[in-house]
């Protein structure tokens, strides 16, 4: 909750002053009484509502969930100095590409028995080859299940998780959990 003096907003744990030129301390907002707020003239009003990011702009409006091609007032293509078109993506290939980042950093941490593999001929370890498999398709499944929500809605809930006897379950495909951890 956020608080208001006259009309002007008050932080908490911040002293502050009336009209009349009496000084409260910082912690008064927090020890008061809602009769001693009311009895100076402080309402509460509710906060400003938080939207994730990932999904909406700071005033709630849902982002774009699929590329735009840029054009200009007159409806011309926005070109960039290539004279290709300009893109902005969506939310869906912003989602999608954050997906592949985390894919190859997971791979990365085992990409030396690769190398190993084609310098020596040292086979790679069964646990790393499977978890490296599993890395893909985890990668490859999540980009299918961003692709397969039609709204931002259903973004939303596969980013979330379902809660069943106190337990929170991803609503999203899990990448394998790391063999040497």
């Amino acid at each position: 909750m956020a608080f208001k003096l006259n009309g002007s907003p008050l932080a908490v744990d911040v002293a502050f002053k009336t009209s009349d030129g009496t000084q409260y301390p910082a912690n008064w907002l927090r020890l008061s009484t809602a009769d001693e707020k009311t009895a100076l003239g402080i309402t509460e009003v509710a906060d400003d509502p938080v939207y994730d990011s990932r999904f909406y702009w700071g005033n709630g409006t849902a982002k774009t969930l699929t590329d735009t091609n840029e054009v200009d007032e007159n409806g011309d293509p926005v070109l960039d100095s290539n004279g290709d078109q300009v893109v902005t993506l969506g939310v869906k290939s912003v989602l999608k590409a954050q997906e592949k980042d985390i894919a190859g950093s997971l791979l990365a941490r085992y990409d030396w028995y690769v190398v190993r593999k084609a310098e020596k001929s040292t086979a790679i370890p069964t646990a790393i080859s499977t978890y490296r498999d599993g890395v893909r398709t985890a990668c490859t499944t999540r980009e299918t299940e961003i692709n397969n929500c039609a709204d931002t809605a259903a973004l939303v809930t596969l980013y979330g998780s379902t809660e069943k006897d106190g337990v929170y379950t991803p609503n999203m495909t899990q990448y394998p959990d790391d063999p040497n951890s």
